[in-house]
C-alpha cells in the first residue's frame, strides 16, 4: 500500500487575471512514499511524463496574465486527464487507464504483485484527483464570473512513435477539441489557422488526439465555458525520446515562442454575444 502525502499539494496554482486557464496534468514527477519501491526499474525511469512541458509553457503564460494548475505528482500515480470513473476514452484502443498498471508501450510498471487495489485506486482518486479538479473547476468559474468566458488549455506531450497506442508518426501538434464540442468553433477555426501558418511543424486537428477528460468535461462552449487539447509530439523538442530524454535547446526555445503564439491566438478571441 502507497502512503499518501499528507500536508504537501497535489499541485500548483499561479492565479492569473486573463480569462485563460493553462492546465497541466501529466507534468509531475513526485510519487508518494512507498510508491517507488513497488514499481519495475522502467516504471521508476516514469517514460511516460509530459517531459519539460511545464518549462515550455509556464513563463509564457505568466508574462500574459493566464493562470497555471500543474500537477506535481506523475500521471502513474493517478492520472488527472481520465475521468473518476476510469471510462474509456477512445473505444478499440488500448486504454492507459486512470490508475495505470502499465506504461504506453505495454510494460508492466509495478512489480507482480503490487499493483494497486481498488481500495488504493479509490484513496489515490481522493487525495489527488479530486482537489486537482476541484481547483480547476473553481477557477474556470471564477474566470467566467469576471469575464463572461473562459478559456481552458490543457497541454500535453508524448512520444512522436507508440505502436500500442497509434499507428504511425504523430503529427508535430495535435490540437483536440472533441470533434468541435468543446469549444466555440471561430476559436478552433483560429487556432487550426495559425497551426497552418506556421512553419516547420506538422498538425492536425481532432486527429488521433481529440481531447482527454479535461477537455471533454470542462469545454461547454454553451455555458461560456471552452477547453482545447495540444498534444505536442516529443520529437519537437527532445534530442531523442529515451531516458534520459535530453532537451534540444534550440528546438526547444523555437516551441516555446511557438506555443506563445498559440496563447495569444487565444487571448485574441472574443466570443460572439448572443
Amino acid at each position: 500500500m502507497t502512503n499518501l502525502p499528507s500536508g504537501s499539494p497535489v499541485f500548483d496554482f499561479h492565479p492569473g487575471h486573463a480569462p485563460v486557464l493553462l492546465t497541466l496534468p501529466h507534468s509531475g514527477t513526485d510519487l508518494p512514499p512507498g510508491m517507488a519501491a513497488r514499481m519495475t526499474p522502467y516504471g521508476r525511469q516514469l517514460p511516460d511524463t509530459d517531459w519539460y512541458i511545464d518549462q515550455l509553457y509556464t513563463g509564457p503564460a505568466c508574462e500574459r496574465g493566464i493562470g497555471v494548475i500543474r500537477a506535481r505528482y506523475s500521471r502513474y500515480v493517478v492520472d488527472l486527464n481520465r475521468g473518476a470513473d476510469d471510462a474509456v476514452l477512445y473505444p478499440g484502443r488500448p486504454s492507459t487507464g486512470l490508475v495505470p498498471n502499465l506504461a504506453f508501450d505495454g510494460t508492466p510498471i509495478y512489480q507482480a504483485g503490487q499493483e494497486p487495489d481498488q481500495n488504493e485506486i479509490h484513496d489515490r482518486t481522493t487525495a489527488f484527483w479530486k482537489p486537482y479538479h476541484d481547483a480547476v473547476g473553481q477557477e474556470l468559474e471564477r474566470l467566467k464570473q469576471q469575464h463572461g468566458w473562459a478559456v481552458l488549455w490543457d497541454g500535453h506531450s508524448i512520444q512522436t512513435h507508440i505502436p500500442r497506442l497509434f499507428e504511425g508518426r504523430l503529427p508535430d501538434l495535435n490540437i483536440g477539441t472533441n470533434s468541435g464540442a468543446s469549444c466555440d468553433r471561430r476559436l478552433q477555426d483560429r487556432i487550426a489557422a495559425h497551426a497552418k501558418s506556421l512553419s516547420g511543424y506538422t498538425h492536425v486537428v481532432n486527429g488521433r488526439f481529440r481531447g482527454g477528460y479535461t477537455t471533454r468535461h470542462y469545454g461547454q462552449p454553451d455555458r461560456g465555458f471552452h477547453a482545447v487539447q495540444m498534444e505536442i509530439a516529443q520529437s519537437t523538442y527532445l534530442q531523442h525520446e529515451d531516458a534520459p530524454w535530453p532537451l534540444d535547446e534550440t528546438a526547444f526555445r523555437r516551441l516555446s515562442t511557438t506555443m506563445a503564439g498559440f496563447l495569444d491566438t487565444v487571448l485574441d478571441w472574443t466570443p460572439q454575444v448572443r
